[in-house]
C-alpha cells in the first residue's frame, strides 16, 4: 500500500535529485574556483568530479510515526560558513575590489551631462533664504555646476529656492545631491527635483 498517494516514492525521488544536484553544484563551484585561480595567475589541476552520494536509508515507518523534526539543536551551535558561502563571499569582495579599481580608474565612454532644476523648500516664512542659497552653492562636488537661481511664491508669504544646476552623470547622483542639500536642516525642508534633462 502507498502512502499518502504516492508520496513516498515522489519524496524518494525528490531526495535523490536534491543529490544529484548538490553534486553538480559542488563540481561547478570548484570549477570556478579553478578558473579564478588561472585569471589570478596560480596554477590549475584538473577538475575530478566528487563520487556521487548514496541514496538515503529508506525508513520503515507507520503513518502514526511520522514526524517532523521541530529540534533546535542546530541553532544552539555557532553558524559555520559553508564552502558555497564563502565562495559567494569571496566573490562579492572580488567583485566589489575591480568595481572600486574601475570607478578609481575612470569612466569609460562618452561622458554625458544633465541640466536639473530643483526646488528648495525652507521650513518657514521667517527662513533666510539668502543663507540657505549660500548653504546650498557651498555644497561642493566633482561635477557639479551650480547655475542660476530665483525666489518663487509658494502661499502664505513663503517663498521657496528654485536653483539650475550642471551635472556630470556619472560623477554626480542626483540622490546623494539631494541627501547634501536636505543635510541643511537649519534652512531646508525638503527638495524636488523639477527637471532632468540631459544635454
Amino acid at each position: 500500500m502507498q502512502l499518502y498517494g504516492g508520496l513516498e516514492t515522489r519524496l524518494e525521488k525528490l531526495e535523490a535529485e536534491n543529490t544529484h544536484l548538490f553534486n553538480v553544484t559542488n563540481i561547478l563551484v570548484k570549477r570556478l574556483a579553478e578558473l579564478e585561480r588561472a585569471l589570478d595567475g596560480a596554477p590549475v589541476a584538473a577538475a575530478k568530479p566528487s563520487a556521487p552520494a548514496k541514496p538515503a536509508k529508506k525508513e520503515e515507518s507507520d503513518d502514526d510515526s511520522f514526524k517532523f523534526d521541530d529540534s533546535d539543536e542546530e541553532e544552539d551551535e555557532a553558524p559555520k560558513e559553508t564552502e558555497m558561502q564563502r565562495m559567494k563571499r569571496l566573490a562579492a569582495e572580488k567583485k566589489a575590489k575591480a568595481d572600486a579599481e574601475k570607478a578609481a580608474a575612470g569612466h569609460q565612454g562618452p561622458i554625458t551631462k544633465s541640466n536639473v532644476i530643483i526646488d528648495i523648500k525652507p521650513w518657514d516664512d521667517e527662513t533666510d533664504l539668502g543663507l540657505m542659497e549660500k548653504e546650498v552653492r557651498a555644497i561642493k562636488m566633482e561635477g557639479l555646476i551650480w547655475g542660476a537661481s530665483k525666489l518663487e511664491e509658494v502661499g502664505y508669504g513663503i517663498k521657496k529656492l528654485r536653483i539650475a544646476t550642471t551635472i556630470v552623470d556619472h560623477l554626480v547622483g542626483l540622490y546623494d545631491l539631494e541627501d547634501h542639500i536636505t543635510g541643511i536642516e537649519d534652512y531646508v525642508q525638503s527638495v524636488d527635483i523639477v527637471a532632468h534633462n540631459k544635454i
